[in-house]
């Protein structure tokens, strides 16, 4: 008993080259995430119906004195009992591919043995396409673990060898040799199959574990390429940006070359071939091509697919990558390799990773740009709504006070021209300095009391130092004209607008504050939140500046309204005073 089980345990080293050999098979990881379809079911147990095979034959002969130590290879005399470790594939197909791959594979191993014979051929027949079944029913309670733990499968690899003998005792209950032959193999067959299931399933963990390292490395390094990538793809495809991508991804990855192209030229190569793959030469590769036309990674094993025209040309493979900005392809990425066997799963994981994150860089960058755009359209429509009565009648008042109060008529032209030429440049800057819109306040609201003089009382207050705060362009003199247009509709006399800027606990607190009528109580709510109807101007402008500041800003920026207890309105907002507003500004 000694010697059969040393022999059992020699022989799971051939197993487990097998079992490593198998792991490494294209369809393998499938049946590790339980990918299944009726095809790769049959494959699989195809294949562990074979792998059955292969340790059939590599298993030993038992007789009545003996132990022969040869392959099995031809079928074995009727007092002879061919001993191995069949059921380890077979209940591992089971556990990994369910109850199908496991009577599958154990039907093809069943088979072989019956037809190799000898004592027992029936239930060595049996044993395995029943043990294959019954462990694919076994794995269901383990359907949560992609594969079972070794103290798991060791626990179950001691019952397929048990079953086995059982079914040579109640098959063959004549046989007095034969009773003395199971006491002999028992023992051996349930440590030798159990610690090879254990084994193999402890190997399948580690080489899972290895493939998912392997990915998570080759995903964050092409996240990080990524990010270090977007200061260039803010550049879209252009040629000192393809040149920056194309030196970060030489630098960053060990490749024969990189080239970075748009959808009809090279604009960039790094690397191997840079004397004759030059800049302005046009896409004409075959895997290029295709990868423009189906907006997928295509890979080029042979010379061939580069279609290089240099003859001496040292790179022999490629790795394709598309650049999508929307639902076209805006560039492509390749990675040249000396050598088709260079390019690993791992290359194939890392370039299909920084495609999609250099793809969804540049679909954000996009969508910034249609925001810079509807900004851009929403300043010029700010623009396009300087009221046309307002500039006649300030032009009329300039006319006027040219014949009574020649200072005071230089005075009022000189704010419309501030006034006019900061509504000219509202869409050069998403932010500006406070002081700037400070000023614009105030060139509108000169112009204002000028034209009711004596009716309207305008007052300003500010901190002294206001430096280093920055704010939306355009967003106090909506406000200040809010209240004269709406505020003070009904007041023909002693109109009062108070413009406040207060400094509170790090930040900005802007006040504009009229006597009029105050806001309806049934739209004070939806006042800044909404474009309210009914009102001219559509009301919008409020809300136009509400949804500036929070977009710019954030929600902490966005503007409060209420009515004064002693009558009119305030509109308030709150803004960082930090240097922070420095950076977001835009030059």
């Amino acid at each position: 008993m000694k010697d059969l089980t040393i022999i059992l345990l020699e022989r799971i080293g051939l197993l487990l080259v097998i079992a490593f050999v198998m792991t490494r098979t294209p369809g393998f990881k499938k049946l590790l995430y339980r990918e299944f379809s009726w095809k790769m079911s049959m494959v699989h147990a195809v294949v562990f119906g074979i792998f059955g095979i292969a340790i059939t034959i590599t298993g030993v002969i038992i007789t009545e004195e003996t132990v022969i130590r040869d392959f099995v290879l031809l079928p074995v005399e009727n007092n002879q009992l061919i001993v191995s470790s069949s059921l380890v594939p077979v209940v591992i197909a089971g556990l990994l591919g369910g109850p199908i791959v496991g009577l599958g594979a154990g039907i093809i191993a069943g088979v072989h043995l019956m037809f190799l014979g000898g004592i027992g051929w029936l239930a060595n027949g049996l044993v395995n396409p029943l043990t294959g079944l019954l462990a694919g029913l076994t794995a269901r309670f383990f359907s949560n673990e992609r594969v079972i733990s070794p103290w798991k499968a060791l626990f179950i690899g001691v019952f397929p060898p048990i079953l086995q003998m059982q079914l040579l005792l109640i098959l063959y209950t004549q046989s007095d040799q034969l009773v003395e032959i199971v006491d002999r193999i028992g023992l051996p067959l349930v440590l030798s199959n159990s610690i090879a299931i254990a084994v193999f399933t402890a190997m399948i963990g580690i080489v899972l574990r290895e493939q998912e390292n392997e990915a998570a490395l080759a995903t964050k390094q092409a996240l990080t390429i990524a990010e270090e990538a977007l200061p260039y793809l803010k550049k879209d495809f252009t040629t000192d940006g393809a040149k920056g991508i194309a030196n970060l991804l030489y630098e960053r990855l060990e490749l024969a070359a990189v080239s970075v192209t748009n959808s009809r030229e090279v604009l960039a190569h790094r690397g191997i071939g840079k004397h004759h793959h030059q800049p302005g030469d046009l896409i004409g590769a075959p895997v290029s091509l295709e990868a423009i036309r189906t907006k997928e990674m295509k890979v080029a094993y042979t010379r061939e697919g580069i279609a290089c025209g240099y003859e001496k040309c040292a790179l022999g493979a490629a790795i394709v990558i598309p650049i999508m900005a929307g639902n076209h392809v805006e560039g492509l990425i390749k990675f040249y390799f000396r050598k088709a066997h260079h390019i690993s799963p791992v290359e194939l994981t890392m370039a299909q990773g920084l495609g999609q994150f250099i793809s969804n860089q540049f679909h954000v960058l996009s969508a910034e740009k249609v925001q810079a755009h509807i900004r851009d359209a929403e300043l010029r429509n700010l623009q396009a709504q300087i009221n046309p009565h307002f500039l006649f009648n300030t032009l009329q008042l300039i006319a006027t006070l040219f014949r009574e109060s020649p200072e005071k008529a230089r005075h009022i032209t000189l704010q419309l021209a501030h006034y006019m030429r900061f509504n000219l440049r509202l869409v050069s800057k998403s932010l500006i300095e406070l002081e700037k819109e400070w000023e614009h306040a105030e060139a509108y609201a000169s112009i204002i009391q000028a034209r009711f003089a004596g009716r309207l009382e305008i007052n300003f207050e500010k901190p002294e130092d206001l430096s280093g705060i920055y704010i939306p362009p355009s967003t106090i003199q909506p406000l200040v004209e809010n209240s004269m247009q709406h505020g003070l509709k009904d007041t023909t006399d002693q109109g009062r607008i108070e413009i406040k800027i207060k400094k509170l606990n790090g930040e900005i607190a802007i006040m504009v504050r009229d006597n009029g009528c105050g806001f309806p109580e049934h739209i004070l709510a939806d006042a800044s939140h909404t474009p309210l109807q009914g009102i001219k101007n559509g009301g919008t402008g409020i809300y136009n500046v509400n949804q500036r500041l929070i977009r710019l800003l954030g929600d902490s920026a966005q503007i409060k309204i209420r009515n004064l207890p002693a009558g009119g309105s305030e509109v308030y907002f709150r803004i960082p005073g930090t240097t922070e507003m420095e950076r977001r500004a835009i030059p």
